[in-house]
């Protein structure tokens, strides 16, 4: 559940087809020709692994606030479009309930939850994995933790849908659907908070509910920008990862094979693919000074994208980066981001991806796409909206 994932919006094809190409890999080597590519008097790509770093290093220059993405939403979301000083409150809030010692109690539930899944279209021989398995998966854990009903996935999807691929080809088009699925996770929260005002329990909101720092406790309005945030986090980046983890096995058998044959490779396999894959291509800043990167100007005010996609896969930077090697040990991706904003739930995807390629390996070692499968991936997040795979020996 990549907790800081930004949603941002290029006015240029070049980001949006990163995202939706087979091969983003050839993208990029096109856009690091160039360090920054401006686009317009109001827009900077930024492209190779050095100056993005060092751009995510920097939140006083390059600032994630508001200004960077426009969700909807109506204050700031938490801790995603918040700068230091104050950024370090929510995370002290917020990381003890996402550290390690946190995530490993959930791992059977996980484990369970897939067998589950699976066992629903294990014996059809086929199915279509982004409806059946990448989307109920993470849902269900996020709505588990939450304490929130099932019932209300559908709900959930319409709301988070709403906000990261609503309707319309262009910001303004696409506005009125973001405030409207925005007010109704407003008020959808803020039911949920008066209801556990009187009977709190254990689960996730609950306990961000209870949480002080320095003795005080978080408002109302600052619990409804962290569900907001969660929502989108929870509910989709998960399910790109898995989209393009799974894609990427079903068109490379030797690497499938390889991972059936040995599990103990599916760490260090996940680590890989999603720096390959980089589900999330890009992240937004606002540039808050006139400044430079890579000797290119940057104008004060002016949205920065940092092409993550571009500098995972950026073989000057770290040579080797051009293939995948499934136990590239260490692998220093930039997936989950860097710096202050780096991923507040990359400990909880990580488990999620390392259980779901596990266990779903076990039950179904062989698979492919079906012939003549035309895979369409989406602009902004990069995922899929169908997945078809057969299963079996003739896979």
């Amino acid at each position: 559940m990549d907790l800081e994932t930004e949603v941002g919006h290029a006015e240029s094809n070049e980001v949006t087809d990163l995202a939706a190409s087979a091969d983003p890999r050839a993208i990029a080597r096109d856009l690091r020709r160039e360090p920054v590519m401006h686009v317009g008097d109001m827009f900077a790509i930024v492209t190779r692994r050095a100056d993005v770093e060092a751009a995510l290093r920097k939140p006083a220059l390059y600032s994630s606030g508001a200004g960077a993405v426009d969700l909807g939403n109506a204050r700031p979301l938490i801790p995603l479009q918040i700068d230091p000083p104050k950024h370090v409150k929510y995370r002290r809030i917020l990381d003890p309930l996402f550290a390690p010692r946190e995530v490993v109690d959930l791992e059977a539930h996980v484990v369970e939850l897939v067998r589950k899944i699976v066992d629903r279209f294990a014996e059809r021989g086929s199915c279509d994995l982004h409806a059946e398995f990448t989307v109920p998966l993470p849902c269900t854990v996020f709505l588990d933790l939450m304490g929130l009903p099932i019932e209300d996935l559908g709900l959930f999807l319409s709301m988070k849908d709403g906000i990261i691929r609503p309707e319309g080809d262009s910001m303004e088009a696409q506005a009125p659907g973001r405030r409207a699925a925005a007010q109704q996770i407003y008020e959808y929260f803020q039911a949920v908070i008066n209801e556990r005002r009187g009977k709190p329990g254990d689960d996730l909101l609950s306990r961000i509910m209870n949480s002080e720092v320095d003795g005080v406790r978080l408002s109302d309005e600052e619990i409804l920008d962290v569900c907001f945030l969660f929502i989108i986090a929870g509910l989709d980046t998960v399910t790109d990862s898995l989209d393009c983890i799974f894609a990427h096995l079903a068109q490379h058998p030797d690497q499938r094979a390889e991972l059936v044959k040995n599990p103990s490779l599916i760490p260090s396999a996940v680590e890989e693919l999603l720096r390959w894959e980089s589900p999330v291509p890009a992240v937004a800043r606002v540039a808050t000074e006139a400044s430079e990167i890579g000797g290119c100007p940057i104008g004060a005010g002016e949205q920065v994208m940092l092409l993550l996609a571009s500098a995972n896969t950026d073989d000057d930077a770290h040579p080797g980066l051009d293939i995948v090697d499934l136990s590239r040990d260490p692998n220093p991706h930039l997936a989950f981001g860097g710096g202050i904003h780096r991923c507040l739930g990359s400990h909880l995807a990580r488990l999620e991806l390392r259980v779901a390629l596990r266990e779903f390996h076990l039950l179904i070692p062989e698979y492919s796409l079906p012939p003549g499968t035309v895979l369409e991936y989406t602009p902004g997040l990069r995922s899929l909206h169908h997945l078809p795979l057969t299963f079996g020996a003739s896979a």
